[in-house]
């Protein structure tokens, strides 16, 4: 059997409400195709794609998850074995701005530890912008996630995001592989032995 065309697989999750351009973030990454005809997402559907990041290769299984209520039992079970999480709002939408905390606190629920990205979609029509950058960012700032606004449909900033969740995967995972791999420097806080006291008299 050949070998592996990849160095590492992650598992990347997409949440947010139904409706916020989830789909057609992965269409747009992993096909470079959008669709405008909008078709909801029944429980999950997932697509592969590898990429280069600093010399390694990752190869990235990403799943789109329904954002409706009436899926939510079956997307609970996707968290598991999840290395990150890109949570989608709708820039015209703030309704879907405002879930967002829902959305992080199912995240704390089902994932120990796990590298998060918040993407504020549809940036492409300013006319239609109804949560202001500055807002979305003073937020991302409050519960330290990184920011990024995006639009699919438009092709903006939707490579450089998917590469950023990545690398911030991919270094997490070195991370703890260095940690693993040099227990020792865990161990500088071990008490050392005490000099014996000389006791008077």
């Amino acid at each position: 059997m050949a070998g592996k065309d990849y160095d590492h697989l992650f598992k990347l999750l997409i949440i947010g409400d139904s409706g916020v351009g989830k789909s057609s973030l992965l269409l747009r990454f992993a096909d470079n195709t959008f669709s405008g005809s909008y078709i909801t997402t029944i429980g999950v559907d997932f697509k592969i794609r590898t990429v280069v990041i600093n010399g390694e290769r990752v190869k990235l299984q990403i799943w789109d998850t329904a954002g409706q209520e009436r899926f939510r039992t079956i997307t609970s079970t996707y968290y598991r074995n999840t290395h990150g999480v890109i949570i989608v709002y709708d820039v015209t939408n703030p309704e879907s701005f405002v879930n967002i905390k829902r959305w992080l606190h199912e995240i704390g629920q089902n994932c120990d530890s796990v590298c998060k990205v918040l993407v504020g979609n549809k940036c492409e029509d300013p006319a239609r912008r109804q949560v202001e950058t500055a807002d979305a960012r003073r937020f991302s700032d409050q519960m330290g996630v990184r920011l990024f606004e995006t639009s699919a449909k438009e092709n903006l900033n939707v490579e450089e995001m998917f590469n950023a969740v990545t690398a911030m995967v991919l270094r997490t995972k070195q991370e703890n592989l260095a940690r693993l791999q040099h227990p020792e420097v865990v161990k500088i806080n071990r008490p050392k032995k005490k000099p014996p006291v000389k006791k008077c008299c």
